[in-house]
């Protein structure tokens, strides 16, 4: 319990120094509010005070692959293992990275059952949307994938959210990119699910004074490892803070 107490500790410690302003236009930073996932993963929390344990699979598509880094330890489901691993010691968590790169939310809903059951998850990260925003797939259409995919990975027992497109030169481009980001917070709300919000968050670090050149490599689409870093990072913040013991925000508990 001790043990558990103090990684919580962290995890509101790192939260709260997520939001701090800074002058440095280079600094990996988000919002308190940008980096609420609106879901208190509370399977995962069984998890973790049960067992010790968490177990994340991570859907998607190149993002999640680590397409446009220098070293696969730099993409994000790897980042987010090592920042979890050193925010909660004394817990066994494990991060499978199942990223596809081109694959939109129909592919993806095809290989889910297959890529999530045999590693009993207790939450699933579906990176999705900006292949489905580029190839033009009808807003109802991908609101209805959106469904088909949380529903399917709610009902293999895992805690589910949803991390929205990325705010990069070739998304940006599109004349509706906002309106795939909108059904995703929607179909979250709807279906109980989690949102990591990857695309106001790079917003505010673009309109914040971030260059495109900083977290985007030369083709306008995908994260460097700045970016990639830097989405891990903020990821697992956001997961702390969702899971970390309710009594640490309330009075503490009378002993019997």
């Amino acid at each position: 319990m001790t043990r558990f107490v103090a990684w919580a500790g962290a995890a509101v410690a790192l939260t709260l120094w997520a939001g701090g302003a800074s002058a440095d236009s280079r600094e990996c930073r988000a919002s308190k509010a940008l980096l609420d996932l609106g879901n208190p993963l509370e399977i995962a929390r069984t998890a973790l005070a049960d067992e010790r344990e968490l177990r994340i699979v991570a859907m998607g598509s190149s993002s999640t692959q680590g397409y446009g880094t220098t070293n696969p330890q730099f993409a994000y489901p790897a980042q987010l293992k090592m920042k979890l691993e050193a925010a909660m010691p004394g817990v066994a968590v494990h991060v499978w990275n199942k990223g596809v790169g081109g694959q939109d939310a129909e592919e993806m809903i095809a290989r889910m059952k297959t890529d999530v059951k045999p590693e009993h998850a207790h939450l699933v990260v579906w990176q999705v949307g900006t292949n489905s925003a580029i190839r033009r797939t009808p807003l109802d259409k991908f609101a209805e994938k959106l469904r088909a995919g949380v529903d399917l990975g709610q009902s293999l027992g895992a805690n589910f959210v949803m991390m929205n497109l990325q705010y990069v030169p070739a998304v940006v481009a599109l004349p509706d990119e906002e309106e795939y980001a909108r059904v995703m917070a929607e179909v979250a709300k709807e279906k109980g699910a989690g949102l990591f919000r990857r695309f106001e968050i790079m917003r505010s670090w673009y309109n914040d004074g971030m260059p495109y050149a900083q977290f985007v490599t030369n083709d306008g689409l995908h994260l460097n490892d700045f970016g990639q870093k830097c989405v891990g990072k903020l990821l697992s913040m956001a997961i702390l803070d969702a899971i970390k013991p309710r009594q640490l925000t309330g009075s503490p508990k009378t002993p019997h």
